[in-house]
């Protein structure tokens, strides 16, 4: 999961140059390890094998990622941090006095810190780290508002054989839907447009 990297280096002082250059990390956030040593002749050419990793608990450190954005913005908050699939997967909840601030409109600020968030603590991994966060419960209200008005919508598509086009809605909202959907024998969903003007659309099953 974390990233690693093995080089040779004639001294400690390379090893910690060469460690910052392949991980791009700080260097107080790298641990170095001699894994083994090469004696030159009579003592000249000697050098040594090094590992490096990050120096990092993934979960912590996205904890005071998002409680120095916090800071900076003076606004108090209580978080609360769950691991899963062995540390594949990290989910923080923020609450605050400033809910909506950080969330923004339709949850556009609230997407930018996890974005910031995620791509922050994917450069200790290699491969992709799952990163959420949530704010004052958004997500799960959220999900709950659209799968109401999926089943809404499915129900009158179902009654009167016409195809619904909802509003445009990012990949995750529509991805909502869907799953919500994906067991209704009368209706069906596909999505059509690009970009920010791609929407899902709720069709009556052909019978």
């Amino acid at each position: 999961m974390l990233k690693r990297v093995e080089f040779e280096a004639k001294n400690l002082q390379e090893a910690e140059k060469t460690a910052v250059e392949q991980l791009r990390l700080q260097l107080d956030k790298i641990k170095l390890t001699v894994i083994r040593e090469k004696k030159g002749l009579l003592g000249f050419g000697t050098s040594a094998t090094y590992e490096a990793t990050p120096n990092v608990n993934l979960a912590l450190e996205g904890k005071i990622y998002l409680e120095n954005i916090l800071k900076t913005l003076e606004i108090e908050s209580r978080m609360e941090v769950r691991t899963l699939s062995e540390g594949e997967e990290i989910h923080y909840h923020v609450e605050s006095e400033e809910n909506a601030l950080l969330i923004g409109r339709e949850g556009r600020t609230l997407i930018s810190l996890q974005y910031m968030l995620r791509n922050y603590l994917n450069t200790f991994v290699d491969g992709h780290l799952i990163v959420s966060l949530d704010i004052g419960n958004y997500h799960e209200n959220h999900r709950k508002q659209l799968e109401i008005l999926a089943t809404k919508t499915a129900k009158e598509v179902a009654q009167t054989r016409i195809a619904v086009k909802l509003d445009p809605m990012n990949a995750y909202d529509r991805r909502i839907i869907h799953t919500k959907l994906s067991e209704w024998r009368d209706v069906t969903t596909e999505s059509e447009g690009e970009g920010e003007n791609r929407a899902l659309v709720i069709k009556p099953v052909k019978k």
